[in-house]
């Protein structure tokens, strides 16, 4: 059986690309720091701020969810979200290592 390209990376390559990934696309940078205002917030108030359609909005909340970087509830009609620290924590973390790696192998170069 053939094996896909992004499996013969480790993991920490892999979940550093998912992050990348995720908040490669500037709506979801706006959804980022329009949650980091508020600490919590309810994807309708997300619509009101954002030039973008609620099933827009959705569809980048679901990006960001599945890459583990917002926590969200459903109670009904509404959904409220939030930002997962600890995941940007991990992430600020790996990729400060990833950078201090590649400086200091790249040092001599032109």
């Amino acid at each position: 059986m053939a094996q896909h390209k992004k499996e013969a990376f480790g993991p920490k390559e892999q979940n550093l690309a998912t992050f990348a990934k995720a908040i490669s696309h500037p709506a979801r940078i706006a959804i980022l720091s329009q949650l980091a205002k508020r600490n919590e917030c309810i994807c309708g108030e997300l619509v009101d701020v954002l030039p973008l359609a609620q099933s827009t909005v959705s569809q980048h909340l679901k990006e960001l969810k599945t890459a583990g970087l917002i926590d969200g509830t459903i109670d009904g009609p509404r959904s409220c979200y939030c930002i997962n620290w600890k995941a940007f924590e991990k992430f600020y973390n790996d990729f400060s290592s990833l950078f201090t790696k590649l400086k200091e192998a790249n040092a001599k170069c032109c």
